[in-house]
């Protein structure tokens, strides 16, 4: 692996043109928040922080729910993210142009069907529109 990345991180996006630049920014988010649930007050002790596929997506989720709700689904199909694999198709291309490491341990397939979408951003409550 590449001890600096070659080219910026918007180079790469850009280049590679499947996610937008905000769907990586919130990426950025949700693995500091799977890191902060995976290690808590320990997070700034541990020199390198390492989190699984399904930790990752599992954190993702939650961030997106707390940042958009019943829309979360919609804001991250128009990303072009519409199945945990497209997380892992982002943190591989970061990982394969430097700006992300892995274990030997780590796999691509570590990301597919951690959970199904549909169900995963289903509201919580129904709106019951028969008592308005």
């Amino acid at each position: 692996m590449r001890e600096s990345p070659e080219k910026s991180l918007e180079e790469v996006v850009l280049e590679d043109g499947r996610y937008p630049l905000d769907a990586f920014a919130f990426l950025h988010d949700g693995l500091k928040r799977a890191v902060a649930d995976a290690y808590g007050d320990r997070a700034e002790e541990v020199q390198e922080h390492h989190v699984s596929g399904a930790q990752l997506c599992n954190a993702l989720r939650a961030e997106g729910i707390q940042r958009w709700g019943a829309l979360a689904r919609h804001v991250l199909t128009r990303w072009n993210i519409r199945q945990t694999i497209d997380f892992g198709n982002m943190v591989y291309l970061l990982v394969e142009h430097g700006h992300m490491k892995k274990t030997d341990q780590d796999s691509l397939e570590d990301f597919r069907d951690v959970y199904d979408f549909e169900e995963a951003f289903r509201p919580a409550v129904a709106f019951d529109a028969g008592g308005v």
